[in-house]
């Protein structure tokens, strides 16, 4: 007899599951999902008054090492090469991000070779913090004051609502210096962009007659009867499900004014804002996503970020002491359900860039048919790491 399961969410996580599923088993599956579009906020559409592919919730680069993967998400659609540069604005001036070889020698007016550079950031590093408590030690530690205030301090202390000091170190567990002028912002080998948009790359995964997709419908485990289904997968935060009965898990979240104008605004997609007393964190020029379409006109996305109240969308999990304790009790509780599953950045509140979001898909996929062929319980989740 068919399966019959309810995923809670059409987003990376959800839908990518939904695809293997059907592949894979004889079953049929509901979809639901409270938002009135698919892909949750790697949602893309076009702007209706300059024809512009946008990223309605910001930019989404694709780029993984991972050739499984890779080629996963092209056998759907094709992925048109891209390289994500971003520029910051520090003090008037405008410099390279991630922080390499150019960025060191315009910041301090110098001509250094990678080996000169290496060696005068040793110089500048704060060698009197031998264990870093906390994100602004752990910088000083590493590149010195000069380079953190210009880069670091007050676009940190914008994007997180509070100062560095307050931020475990672990927060930066790798400054992202380079010693040659690559400016290409992602290490990857892999990296595109979906020629239609990713919502339509999220369409693919789920054109099944064997999927059911259903919008603008909220879950309430609460009320929801859900006895019909043989397995429930949500992607939804994890405290919403258990009605946040210990407390809310920490967010920040973004909110976004839009900037329409002629031409090219800014000359890249991403100019980075790192003066404190500049509200903004970021602008996005999405025309420069798609650099094989023309566009006379432009759309810019100004990215404020804020902190998550029940209105909001989350986007960037705090994971601060009081939360990973939080998270500990949420997590003992839902291994005490039966027949349900939490997978995706929200149910496991991780950050994860979306490869990693499409890998665990997949290979929580694998799990959980291989459960079924043994007949041992499905996991609960797909991390053991929390």
């Amino acid at each position: 007899m068919a399966k019959k399961f309810l995923i809670i969410g059409a987003g990376l996580s959800g839908t990518v599951l939904a695809n293997r599923l059907v592949a894979e088993l004889d079953c049929t599956i509901d979809m639901w999902d409270e938002r009135s579009h698919i892909a949750g906020n790697c949602h893309t559409e076009r702007d209706e008054k300059t024809g512009i592919m946008v990223h309605q919730y910001g930019p989404h680069i694709f780029n993984t090492d991972k050739k499984e993967i890779w080629d996963f998400v092209n056998s759907f659609m094709e992925f048109r090469p891209y390289v994500h540069r971003v520029k910051a604005m520090s003090k008037g001036k405008v410099y390279s991000l991630p922080v390499n070889l150019h960025t060191i020698n315009q910041l301090f007016q110098k001509s250094f070779t990678p080996a000169e550079a290496k060696a005068f950031l040793e110089d500048l590093a704060d060698k009197t913090i031998t264990d870093p408590q906390n994100f602004e030690e752990q910088a000083l530690r590493f590149i010195g004051r000069e380079l953190y205030d210009a880069f670091f301090y007050g676009y940190t202390k914008k994007q997180w609502g509070c100062e560095p000091t307050e931020l475990p170190a672990s927060i930066l567990k790798r400054i992202p210096v380079r010693f040659n002028y690559d400016d290409n912002y992602h290490n990857n080998i892999f990296t595109g962009i979906p020629v239609d948009g990713y919502t339509a790359l999220i369409e693919k995964f789920i054109d099944n007659e064997k999927i059911s997709v259903t919008l603008n419908k909220k879950f309430d485990p609460g009320t929801e009867d859900v006895s019909a289904y043989d397995h429930v997968f949500y992607t939804g935060p994890i405290d919403a499900w258990f009605d946040f009965k210990y407390g809310r898990l920490g967010y920040r979240t973004v909110t976004f004014e839009t900037i329409y104008a002629e031409g090219d605004y800014q000359g890249v997609t991403q100019m980075n804002y790192c003066d404190a007393d500049v509200p903004h964190t970021r602008i996005t020029e999405h025309k420069h996503f798609t650099n094989w379409e023309q566009h006379e006109q432009t759309i810019l996305f100004k990215e404020f970020s804020k902190e998550t109240t029940e209105e909001d969308i989350p986007y960037y999990p705090k994971r601060l002491q009081h939360d990973k304790e939080l998270l500990l009790k949420y997590r003992a509780d839902a291994e005490q359900l039966d027949k349900t599953s939490f997978l995706g950045r929200l149910a496991t509140y991780r950050y994860m860039d979306m490869h990693h979001v499409i890998g665990e898909a997949l290979n929580y996929a694998t799990d959980f048919i291989n459960s079924g062929k043994t007949g041992s319980r499905p996991p609960v989740f797909p991390n053991i790491e929390q």
